[in-house]
């Protein structure tokens, strides 16, 4: 194997750990000699062994030495004290050689300090290789580090006119087909947060849960309620199923259960701007973050430019009545967003839209 095969299964090993590992990123190592791989490793679970651990661990199990090897690790390894001792001590104590890193950490207790500690022990160090592909699959770590606010997916379900209900009184029913369903319970269970406008708990009262797949951190469910209108016995306030988090836009008071935490973000027009919700979001360190709905909050986010990819299912189901033409692409272009793919589920049409060119 050559560098760059080592490089893209560290990658691939790592994504094994999306939905289990937040808020930290996504991270695998490979360890080789003589172009072989002896041993691998990924960041299984927050608290967990590291990468660089694991892989240790996985070459101890296998009865391999790892003196004078080479380690192809997709994140700079750290050095300092966290909820496991330092990835650079790790690698000095297997005799590591040569470790060859993805994509320095710009997180500001690393930055630069696991490369130059493994120089300063006589390690050769490189880094870089296959950087892109590094970066994006820890996208979300990578902009709350930069930017401290979360990285937004815009998830809308619409039927065939870009309508998500009848009309006001009649009850609300799923439109979407099973391979829709799935898929969104899925992306779930890979986000931090999931955030909706009051009048969807109103009118659904959601669990905002993801099911239907193995979840090990359910996300974080956030609800916009400025003027305090979310009914005391909904599902988010009740269950306890995930922490749910309110904003307000005055002091509410209100007995919760301890999974339930408010916020109070002023606004003499009780529209809250979506960038003070991202920020107060990203200093809870809250990483990835899809907002669901509805139509509204859909509209408040994308023209306040801070939607960063969106997914548009369209279901081929047409709603017997209610203005047509609520939500679809339209929206989405006049955003500044680009469509980079579109394919079939289950009968429904999804597409997938950038603000990365």
């Amino acid at each position: 194997m050559d560098a760059a095969d080592c490089m893209r299964r560290a990658i691939e090993i790592a994504y094994r750990g999306k939905g289990s590992v937040h808020p930290n990123p996504l991270v695998g190592c490979v360890l080789v000699r003589d172009g072989e791989i002896i041993a691998e490793g990924r960041h299984g679970h927050l608290g967990g062994l590291h990468a660089e651990q694991a892989a240790i661990a996985d070459a101890e199990e296998r009865g391999v030495s790892t003196s004078g090897c080479t380690a192809y690790v997709t994140l700079e390894p750290c050095n300092h004290h966290g909820r496991t001792p330092p990835c650079t001590e790790a690698l000095l104590w297997a005799g590591v050689e040569k470790v060859v890193i993805g994509t320095l950490d710009p997180n500001p207790t690393v930055r630069g300090g696991g490369m130059k500690a493994l120089k300063e022990q006589g390690i050769y160090v490189e880094s870089g290789l296959m950087e892109e592909d590094c970066v994006l699959q820890m996208r979300p770590f990578m902009h709350w580090c930069m930017e401290r606010k979360p990285l937004v997916l815009l998830k809308a379900a619409v039927d065939l006119d870009g309508r998500v209900d009848v009309d006001d009184s009649s009850p609300s029913e799923r439109f979407t087909s099973e391979s829709s369903l799935k898929w969104a319970h899925k992306v779930r269970s890979e986000h931090m947060a999931i955030l909706v406008g009051v009048e969807t708990i109103v009118r659904d009262d959601p669990e905002l849960t993801a099911r239907e797949v193995d979840a090990r951190i359910q996300p974080i469910r956030v609800v916009i309620d400025p003027n305090a209108r979310i009914p005391k016995n909904s599902k988010v306030l009740c269950d306890g199923l995930a922490p749910t988090i309110l904003i307000h836009s005055k002091p509410v008071l209100s007995k919760d259960k301890p999974h339930v935490t408010r916020y109070v973000l002023p606004s003499e027009d009780c529209e809250i701007p979506a960038d003070k919700i991202l920020d107060l979001l990203g200093d809870l360190r809250i990483q990835s973050l899809i907002v669901e709905g509805g139509p509204f909050t859909w509209k408040r986010f994308l023209k306040a430019g801070v939607v960063d990819d969106a997914v548009l299912i369209r279901s081929q189901v047409n709603l017997s009545s209610g203005e047509s033409g609520a939500f679809g692409e339209s929206d989405l272009r006049e955003a500044g967003m680009q469509q980079i793919s579109q394919e079939d589920f289950g009968g429904d049409v999804m597409t997938v839209w950038s603000r990365r060119r």
